[in-house]
């Protein structure tokens, strides 16, 4: 593609406003997420609820240790997926291959039975959906110029696009889960990501030439080296199974381990190195307090998929006219707001352009009002079954998907400008690292959680983010100096 059609691409509008070639990557992260969500939409259940009720009978304390550490788990793998790809394959290679990988996790998770499927599944989606995160952001940013004032509205939109899929994912997922079975869902999950691999194949050489680009290409000498050291790792995994160190009673704790190993081994890394200068330098100096907040931010919202699922199993009134709601349908309650919502930010982001917050201020606001949303729980404390509305529930998702509006579409675009040049995806793997630590902390929190004693437990997380989230917003100034021009 030459530097007019680069141009030509970059100043098109023809997708809401933006440039064509988003509507490919929003189309297979539709999809993506439709599988995604709607396989952990009953994921939980399906460890928990016992083997008579199709489950695998685990108890509810290691269930969602479990969850948090996939989850943990599908942020961290953005690490290699995002190495893979500033180093031999560049972003839009590796986010094909990527789903290829998600649709196999999805049929092991549908097909084979028990604790096999569950540990051949999860796997394969973790490794698959990590490598697909990083780089379909990557990718969404290489539509845009650093200075195109579109650019946080295009990663609101793209956001739409993932939300459409978990609004529907869990929605279907459930139904045949309670209507024919555990697996039945599973086997949805599969067949939805499959169109969007199918999606994704024809669309995917719309997509410019810089999103096939490898930034910073790995000598061919060294290709031995790290087939090496990958096998090593997968056989240190094995040996560390089967002696019983690694166990799914403390996996959310080992991938808490792992993620601050990574994240303090990446911030490192890309500020050592001898590939950027003093400016970019700087910049990534203003991630940190970003980042940290991202993780406060996390450990919360996250527990849709961990405590709010137990809440919402034993505590929650889900009977609508006689018909008993399936648990995961309680997942499709936030996806509906951001489709809601994503198109109201991005409007407004756009109206504002230059006179918008600044992104330390969105990442502040975000906290406080996810902290605030933990607090909501406060007035239903102490309940018995079913004592909490459903209406409840709805309006304090409500008040998560503001807070989530101003820190997750924000930050990823953000990342894309912060990011060195020789670090584009690997900046990204980045953000997704601080998921990766909220989302493993926040299955590691589930053994906390005491329905006979929730006063503790809401108000103590509420404060925290609310804390961190007031301490980012009194260092404005100085984060911004260190973000050297990008705001």
């Amino acid at each position: 593609m030459s530097t007019s059609d680069t141009t030509a691409e970059k100043s098109d509008t023809r997708f809401f406003g933006q440039p064509w070639a988003l509507v490919h990557i929003f189309g297979v992260e539709m999809w993506e997420r439709f599988s995604f969500y709607g396989m952990q939409g009953i994921l939980l259940i399906y460890l928990y609820f016992s083997v008579s009720e199709g489950g695998l009978g685990l108890s509810q304390a290691v269930a969602g240790g479990i969850v948090g550490a996939y989850g943990g788990s599908v942020y961290l793998s953005t690490i290699l997926g995002a190495w893979i790809a500033d180093r031999m394959l560049g972003s839009e290679r590796v986010l094909f291959l990527s789903a290829v990988v998600i649709v196999a996790g999805h049929v092991a998770l549908a097909l084979l039975p028990g604790f096999l499927g569950v540990g051949v599944g999860l796997v394969l989606v973790a490794l698959g959906s990590g490598g697909l995160k990083a780089n379909a952001t990557s990718v969404v940013g290489s539509l845009y110029d650093a200075d195109d004032t579109r650019r946080d509205a295009g990663f609101s939109l793209f956001y739409l696009g993932i939300n459409l899929g978990a609004f529907m994912g869990p929605i279907l997922t459930g139904i045949l889960q309670s209507s024919l079975g555990f697996h039945y869902g599973f086997g949805l999950a599969a067949i939805g990501m499959t169109l969007g691999l199918v999606q994704y194949s024809f669309g995917r050489r719309a997509l410019p030439d810089e999103a096939r680009r490898v930034p910073n290409p790995l000598p061919s000498s060294r290709y031995p080296l790290v087939s090496i050291i990958a096998l090593a790792a997968i056989a240190a995994i094995v040996v560390l199974v089967l002696l019983g160190v690694i166990r799914a009673d403390n996996l959310s704790t080992i991938v808490i381990i792992g993620t601050v190993v990574a994240a303090v081994a990446y911030f490192a890394v890309i500020l050592s190195s001898r590939l950027i200068d003093g400016t970019e330098r700087s910049r990534v100096w203003g991630f940190l307090p970003l980042f940290v907040t991202s993780v406060a931010f996390w450990s919360l919202y996250q527990q849709q998929f961990t405590v709010l699922t137990v809440y919402s199993d034993e505590r929650l009134d889900r009977n609508i006219l006689g018909f008993v709601m399936p648990v995961s349908w309680v997942q499709s309650i936030n996806p509906v707001f951001i489709i809601i919502l994503s198109g109201v930010f991005a409007a407004v982001w756009t109206r504002l352009g230059t006179r918008q917050p600044s992104t330390p201020v969105k990442f502040a606001l975000g906290a406080m009002i996810m902290g605030a949303a933990f607090l909501l729980f406060l007035p239903f404390a102490g309940g018995g079954p079913n004592s909490t509305p459903l209406l409840a529930i709805v309006g304090i998702l409500l008040v998560f998907t503001i807070a989530e509006l101003l820190i997750s579409p924000v930050g990823l675009s953000v990342t894309t400008k912060l990011a060195p040049k020789p670090f584009h995806t690997q900046m990204v793997a980045l953000f997704f690292l601080s998921i990766a630590l909220g989302t493993a902390i926040s299955g590691w929190l589930v053994q906390f959680y005491d329905p006979k004693n929730e006063v503790p437990y809401f108000s103590i997380l509420g404060g925290i983010a609310i804390v961190v989230g007031l301490g980012l917003l009194l260092s404005v100034t100085p984060v911004l100096r260190l973000m050297k021009g990008v705001s």
